[in-house]
């Protein structure tokens, strides 16, 4: 994982990546939002991540906002694990993540098509300008934003 510091990384990305930059944080916010998975055990036998692993990443999605953790059984204490707002935003890269993967990394074709639960439609994540609509990938860059200071600190 990067560092805690940011000096010299004023970079959105590079703090998103310290909430969800770890290999099993993505795959479980997968199956919570895609798959409906709430509860411990079934995170753990969809990933057979190792309990502790998963412990830790549950309690850190927590922390971060990105899940609840609501009490379903007092005894014994059993819990599970809704996505927040914040987690259900996080929708659209896991949607790119995987578009990415069945171009780059599924030789047999997608193992799932994300589709529109009203029309049935497939769904695709897509670089999309508010005024002319698609942009290829070669057409975008960036400017500064609010958050940068007016001189950045590789500048200085």
């Amino acid at each position: 994982m990067l560092g805690r510091s940011y000096e010299g990384q004023n970079c959105s990305a590079a703090r998103a990546l310290e909430v969800v930059g770890e290999r099993w944080t993505l795959l479980i916010l997968r199956d919570a939002l895609l798959r409906g998975m709430t509860r411990f055990g079934e995170f753990h036998t969809s990933l057979g991540v190792a309990k502790n692993v998963l412990s830790t990443r549950l309690d850190r999605l927590v922390t971060e906002g990105l899940l609840e953790r609501r009490r379903y059984s007092a005894k014994p204490d059993h819990h599970e694990y809704l996505p927040t707002e914040k987690g259900i935003d996080l929708l659209p890269v896991i949607v790119a993540l995987a578009a990415w993967g069945d171009r780059w990394a599924a030789p047999d074709g997608p193992p799932v098509v994300f589709r529109h639960a009203d029309c049935g439609a497939p769904i695709t994540q897509d670089l999309t300008c508010h005024t002319c609509g698609p942009v290829p990938a070669a057409a975008v860059h960036t400017t500064p934003g609010p958050g940068m200071p007016e001189r950045p600190a590789a500048a200085r």
